[in-house]
Formats: C-alpha cells, sequence, structure tokens
C-alpha cells in the first residue's frame, strides 16, 4: 500500500500548494491524482470532498485574516449553489458517465490554469461593481450542481467568471472563491453522506499532506510570489488524468 500512498499523498500535497496559492482548495487536483493511480470513482468523490473542505476551511482563515474575504458579494452566489450542489451530491453518476463528466472538469481547470495564470495573482485592485444579483443567483445554480455531481467545489469555474466579468479584481476573487469552496463542498457531502463509507483509508495521510500543503500555498498568495509556472506543470498533469479518465470510462 505505501507504493501507491506515499506518491499519491506527494501529488495532492503538490495540488493542494499549488491550488491555494489562487485561492482554491484543489479537489480536481485530487481527482486528477487518485485517477492516475486508479481510484475507484465511488471512492474518488467523497475523497476529494472530504479533502476540500479541510483545505477550504483553512484557505478561508487565511484570506479572512489578510481581509480578502467580501461575504456582501459572495452570498448571492452561494443562495444558487448550496441547494444544486447539495442535490448533486446526492446523484451517484455511472462510473463510465462519472469519469467523462469529471475528465472534462479536469480539462477545464487545466485551460483555467494553463491560460495567463498570473491573472489570479496579481496584487492590483480591480473596480468590484458586483454581480447583477439574479445573473449571480442562476451562475451559482450552474456551478452548485457541476460541483455536487463531480465531488468538487466548484472554485475552478468560479473565479474565472468573476474575473472575465469584472465583478471581483485577484485579491477578491480568491477571497470568494475559498469559502464558495468550502460551504459547497460541506453541502456536496452532506447531499450524499452515506457516501462517506467509501472514503479512502488512508485519508488521515492525504489530509495531513493536503493541510501541509495549503499551509505553504496560501503562504505563496499573501506573502510570496506568483506560482505560475507551477500552475502550467500542474496544467499538464490534469490534462494526463483527464485523458486517462476520459478513455478508460469507454472501457468500463
Amino acid at each position: 500500500m505505501l507504493s501507491t500512498t506515499l506518491p499519491l499523498s506527494a501529488l495532492i500535497f503538490l495540488a493542494a500548494t499549488i491550488y491555494t496559492s489562487v485561492g482554491h482548495a484543489g479537489a480536481s487536483g485530487y481527482i486528477a491524482a487518485m485517477a492516475l493511480f486508479g481510484v475507484a470513482p465511488a471512492v474518488m468523490k467523497p475523497t476529494a470532498l472530504c479533502l476540500n473542505i479541510l483545505v477550504a476551511a483553512f484557505a478561508t482563515w487565511r484570506l479572512y485574516t489578510a481581509g480578502w474575504v467580501n461575504a456582501r458579494a459572495l452570498w448571492p452566489f452561494l443562495i444558487g449553489s448550496v441547494p444544486l450542489a447539495f442535490a448533486g451530491g446526492a446523484i451517484q453518476l455511472p462510473g463510465s458517465l462519472y469519469k467523462v463528466v469529471v475528465g472534462l472538469v479536469l480539462l477545464f481547470a487545466a485551460v483555467r490554469l494553463m491560460v495567463d495564470p498570473r491573472k489570479t495573482t496579481t496584487t492590483a485592485n480591480a473596480p468590484e461593481p458586483g454581480p447583477p444579483l439574479m445573473a449571480a443567483i442562476a451562475i451559482g445554480a450552474g456551478i452548485g450542481l457541476l460541483a455536487g455531481l463531480t465531488g468538487t467545489g466548484g472554485g475552478i469555474f468560479l473565479s474565472p467568471v468573476l474575473l472575465f466579468a469584472g465583478w471581483a479584481g485577484a485579491r477578491q476573487s480568491a477571497g470568494m472563491t475559498a469559502p464558495f469552496i468550502l460551504i459547497n463542498s460541506i453541502a456536496g457531502l452532506a447531499g450524499n453522506y452515506l457516501s462517506l463509507s467509501a472514503v479512502s483509508v488512508e485519508i488521515p495521510i492525504y489530509a495531513a499532506a493536503a493541510l501541509a500543503g495549503a499551509v505553504i500555498g496560501t503562504q505563496m498568495a499573501i506573502h510570496w510570489f506568483s506560482p505560475a509556472t507551477l500552475q502550467r506543470v500542474l496544467a499538464v498533469g490534469l490534462v494526463v488524468a483527464a485523458g486517462k479518465l476520459i478513455l478508460t470510462s469507454f472501457s468500463s
């Protein structure tokens, strides 16, 4: 077991470090790592959500103390996302379909990390006109459903929406994304709490690796440097994992 647990823990640590450096919690990275080691879909989803909750809670606390969290701008997204994340969490997709859906999510995440990742870590403060209420609720609902279905927190979709629409600057986006991920991950797991029985028995080791990565990643986000190169390296790994998931779905 150690031959798998240790390298998988190293990849989880790497994913947590890079993702938390841009205000995310790393679920798509954890799923990608587990996919590379052939972990069953039924184990991937609850394990990724558990790690996501731990890391997002730490990241939210760190970014809140740094003054980056804007609850007023966040709540409309949560109104739409939480019920749908709960509903999505209650749906157990067939193994082959789950692999295809998650593979596409990982490809989106890879593109998101590959295309000008420095936007997420710049220190420039952009104007904050705030999103229209109904648009934020609708967008939150769509992201929440996808988050619940796939076992991710949805942050990989929220942050580009905030940035590209001009609703938040880089720091504000990171500050909104971490608590969004935390709350939706809890909702997704609550939607199918029975799936906790499928969580990997190595979860304490993976949790320690993820938390260690979060400590470093949030330090990078707040005080150190832009991890643009590391993000692009991770993007390549996500593409490989996505390809493996999608290809193996046809033989399931």
